[in-house]
């Protein structure tokens, strides 16, 4: 059986989750030993990143990476299309995630809690640039609904989002693209089964860090 580092709230210990789930593979979660960015859990997993798979000997701690192995290795339900081009657009959807849209979010962080207006509104304006450079580049045709290695990131740090934005008084932009797309992704089974899961721990962690 697979083993994956993670903790409950990591937006991509859950994107992960999405792809584990959508190939019905079996999987155990396990804390990151001494919890995450310990000198404990950097002696198992050197970069420090989560989530961090365990397949027998091999160890992947970059969640694009480990995406990318078990689309290799468990071709069942692909994620990735056969054609080469259709293929690159999809690494360059993830790619948008994770090193564009992402970043953005992570920047709030920090001020969870004890926001201020600049920031707030620095962070509504990039935020709101993202999505909208991101509804560009979505196709202007739904009819391919296939579930990819592309959209895993997506549902949950518009989820992310969504809860930040009453909490912090965001102002975000939201074109009726990605609103269209998000709600096309949360009629795959492993996509609303995994935020069924997420929603609730995200928000208690959230109340959690608003509280303290």
């Amino acid at each position: 059986m697979l083993t994956v580092y993670a903790i409950p709230v990591s937006l991509y210990c859950a994107k992960l989750r999405i792809l584990l789930r959508h190939k019905n593979l079996e999987w155990r979660e396990i804390p990151p030993p001494g919890g995450y960015g310990s000198d404990e859990y950097k002696e198992t997993v050197p970069s420090g990143n989560l989530p961090a798979l365990l397949d027998g000997d091999l160890l992947i701690a970059d969640s694009e990476a480990i995406a990318e192995y078990l689309e290799e290795k468990y071709p069942a339900r692909p994620m990735l299309p056969q054609e080469p081009a259709a293929r690159a657009k999809v690494r360059e959807r993830s790619r948008f995630h994770d090193t564009r849209l992402e970043p953005e979010l992570r920047k709030l962080f920090p001020h969870i809690g004890a926001e201020k207006a600049e920031i707030v509104q620095r962070q509504s304006e990039h935020l709101s640039q993202r999505l909208a450079q991101f509804g560009r580049m979505l196709p202007d045709s739904d009819s391919d609904r296939a579930l990819s290695i592309g959209d895993c990131g997506y549902p949950i740090t518009i989820s992310w989002i969504n809860l930040l934005t009453p909490a912090m008084n965001l102002q975000i932009n939201w074109p009726s693209a990605v609103l269209a797309y998000q709600e096309r992704l949360e009629e795959h089974p492993a996509v609303s089964a995994e935020l069924a899961d997420y929603r609730p721990k995200l928000a208690a962690w959230l109340e959690t860090r608003l509280a303290s």
